[in-house]
């Protein structure tokens, strides 16, 4: 099995180590991963300036560009083949709720999907990120026990979510929804040392909501969430409702 490495956190990351040599233990694996930082960068592309790859000390192929970039030169001209699975992460941070829709570790694993390649995305929720060497067994478990079902769902990629707990305490492993994720004083006014006005986007106070089967509810409570998202957007609950809706020019 050829699999595709990649993260937004960049290829000098522990968690992109750790996922890899996980990822060993199911096939030959190629690293593909930005040269800096790319968190929150979603699906963007590089489409105003060349992208050149170089190949780091340990073997990583690194591009100036984001995990989207990443998944698109590994797949078309990186890889001597293109790969039967992409592993996005592990990502220095959670991405439940609606950080899938910020978040470029799941955007890597989204592109790979958009291409028709299996990909999973993997988040630890926690801050001590020192920590993610002792995930490893835990990562390889849950690698396994997806690809060994063989009918990967067309159009759907994995999300999963790792506690912010020591491994050896995990409870188990939950099949989960979105949550629902709100920032309250997320926005931060402030003057430089010139005295002119800046703004902050990040930080803030965080509140959950959502179902029982809910991904923050399975990570507060001690179990790894793995959620299946699905590429198609349309609402089909309301189309027939919304035909009926008085729409003209």
């Amino acid at each position: 099995m050829r699999i595709l490495c990649t993260n937004d956190d960049g290829y000098l990351a522990l968690g992109i180590e750790v996922l890899a040599s996980a990822a060993r233990a199911l096939g030959s694996v190629t690293v593909v991963a930005p040269d800096r930082e790319q968190s929150a960068t979603s699906n963007s592309l590089t489409l105003h300036h060349p992208l050149r790859v170089r190949r780091s000390t340990d073997g990583a192929l690194v591009v100036d560009g984001t995990p989207t970039d990443c998944v698109i030169l590994a797949v078309n001209e990186l890889m001597d083949g293109p790969p039967d699975l992409c592993l996005s992460g592990i990502n220095h941070g959670s991405n439940m709720g609606e950080d899938v829709l910020y978040s470029g570790t799941v955007a890597g694993a989204m592109e790979a999907t958009v291409i028709g390649i299996p990909a999973i995305a993997i988040s630890y929720t926690g801050d001590a990120f020192e920590d993610l060497t002792t995930w490893e067994d835990v990562v390889a478990s849950v690698l396994h026990g997806i690809i060994e079902e063989n009918d990967f769902p067309p159009d759907t990629l994995f999300n999963v979510n790792l506690p912010p707990i020591d491994p050896t305490r995990v409870k188990g492993i939950r099949i989960t929804s979105l949550g629902k994720r709100r920032y309250s004083d997320s926005l931060t006014k402030a003057l430089d040392p010139s005295g002119r006005e800046y703004y902050w986007i990040g930080g803030g106070e965080v509140s959950w909501t959502g179902a029982e089967d809910s991904d923050f509810t399975a990570i507060r409570e001690g179990y790894v969430s793995v959620t299946p998202l699905h590429l198609d957007l349309t609402n089909y609950k309301l189309l027939e409702e919304i035909r009926g809706w008085r729409l003209s020019l």
